[in-house]
Formats: C-alpha cells, sequence, structure tokens
C-alpha cells in the first residue's frame, strides 16, 4: 500500500486537549496479526508456540491474541529496560517491572509480540533477554504496526499494518481497555 494511501485512509480527530491525533481500525488490525500468526504457525508445523510480549503494548496485544488463537498456557511478559542499547544515554525507565516468563524458553517456539515496530532496536534487546533465559527452536515476530525505518536487519513475520510517517509524526498504542492507536504530532 502506498503511503500516502496508508496516511489517507487514517480518520483524523481532534480531542479535548486540541491535540491532532489519528485512530486506525484496531480490529481490523488484531484480525490481520491473528490470521497472520495463524498462517506461519500452520506453513512451520507449529503447534504449541509460547507467546511473549513486550511491555507495554506488546502485553496488552498478547492478552487479545492469546484468547484469539485459543492459547491455554498463560503468555510471558518481558521488560527490555536493562537490554536496550541506548540505556546509559537515556537511563532507566522509572516504572521497570520484572520480566515474567511463565514457562521454559529452552527449545521452545515462541510468538514475540511488540506494538509497534520501527528501528529494530527494541526486538534485538527482547530477543538478547529471551536467549538469557534459553535458546528457543524459532522466534516469530508479530507486530501491530511495521513503520520501517530499520537500523538492524530485524523484520516482523507478521504485521497488522504496514505504514510510513512523516518525521514530525509518531505513532502510539494506547489501553489497555479499550486499545486505540493514535497518531501525534511530535512534542504533543
Amino acid at each position: 500500500m502506498p503511503v500516502n494511501e496508508s496516511i489517507n485512509s487514517l480518520r483524523l480527530i481532534e480531542d479535548s486537549e486540541d491535540v491532532m491525533t489519528a485512530l486506525l481500525d484496531i480490529d481490523q488490525l488484531l484480525d490481520q496479526m491473528e490470521t497472520g500468526l495463524r498462517q506461519v504457525l500452520e506453513q512451520r508445523g507449529i503447534e504449541s508456540p509460547a507467546l511473549i510480549g513486550i511491555r507495554t503494548g506488546g502485553v496488552w496485544l498478547a492478552d487479545v491474541l492469546s484468547k484469539r488463537l485459543g492459547m491455554e498456557e498463560p503468555f510471558g511478559e518481558l521488560d527490555i529496560s536493562f537490554y536496550r542499547d541506548d540505556f546509559s544515554r537515556i537511563g532507566l525507565n522509572p516504572r521497570v517491572k520484572p520480566s515474567s516468563l511463565p514457562f521454559d524458553t529452552e527449545g521452545r517456539d515462541i510468538i514475540l509480540i511488540d506494538d509497534v515496530i520501527m528501528s529494530g532496536r527494541t526486538i534485538r534487546a527482547a530477543m538478547n533477554e529471551i536467549f538469557d533465559y534459553g535458546r528457543p527452536a524459532s522466534i516469530i515476530l508479530a507486530t501491530l504496526i511495521d513503520l520501517g525505518a530499520r537500523e538492524l536487519p530485524i523484520q516482523p513475520d507478521v504485521a497488522g499494518r504496514t505504514m510510513a510517517l512523516e518525521s514530525h509524526q509518531r505513532v502510539k498504542l494506547r489501553g489497555p481497555d479499550p486499545l486505540r492507536i493514535e497518531l501525534q504530532e511530535a512534542g504533543q
């Protein structure tokens, strides 16, 4: 889909603080992710994957997708704060929480969920942390929105939507109830 078509398909609204935001249809994107994950799992012959969400938006998505995919095992949560490559420059997030993986990752097929992928650095940090728990058999990467702009050679296997933003725009998943996506102008 061309960039202009992606941006034009957004519905712009004004909120109470006169901040320009845009909403994408979250249910449509979740449908895309569910369908894509089912296809990848079938193609690869994976029957019992473990699901891990990257805090915060990826955890909200993992909760929804776990239910949609009928997964019985609880999903894991990663807080990658200590694995970020810019940790020494930006410092520690004051809301850092411990990661929780209620299963062994050694030899497991993992579905790693994040809300937005851009540079690939968050995913690199998440994979480093997963490997500290054990060596998985495979990792399937699924994201709600793929913004391109990679700095590392990391690509999602499944994306709800691929789009490009102007340099002054940011996309943010809000939630958890209800989940919604906002397109913001930088500095707002």
